[in-house]
């Protein structure tokens, strides 16, 4: 549960790092994310795989940063999804903590 959760969370944080960047190189992305790049280069690719990110090229350039990564609608619809996901598994966490700081509390005192 908790590696799925991760994953959400991280889906969620480089679409909105692509959203409000879509010029971004990955190696930029990578550093927005805390990632390495292998493992940004692999969370793209998915992305683009499923559809919430297309690649386009915006010049003649043959270099990677003649790029730009754009969310597409499923993407944008995705992200909202993503959001509200993360944000319930992010309240549970929460919750959880509560408890132990409780509990922690109790035994101190």
């Amino acid at each position: 549960m908790k590696k799925q959760t991760h994953k959400v969370g991280i889906e969620y944080e480089a679409l909105k790092i692509i959203e409000k960047n879509p010029h971004f190189t990955q190696r930029e992305v990578a550093s927005e994310l805390g990632l390495s790049l292998g493992k940004t280069n692999y969370v793209i690719r998915e992305l683009i795989k499923k559809g919430w990110v297309k690649l386009q090229n915006f010049s003649k350039s043959k270099t990677k940063s003649g790029y730009l990564y754009i969310l597409t609608p499923s993407g944008f619809k995705n992200k909202t999804i993503l959001a509200k996901d993360f944000l319930k598994t992010k309240i549970m966490d929460f919750e959880l903590l509560k408890k132990e700081i409780n509990k922690l509390e109790k035994d101190i005192n």
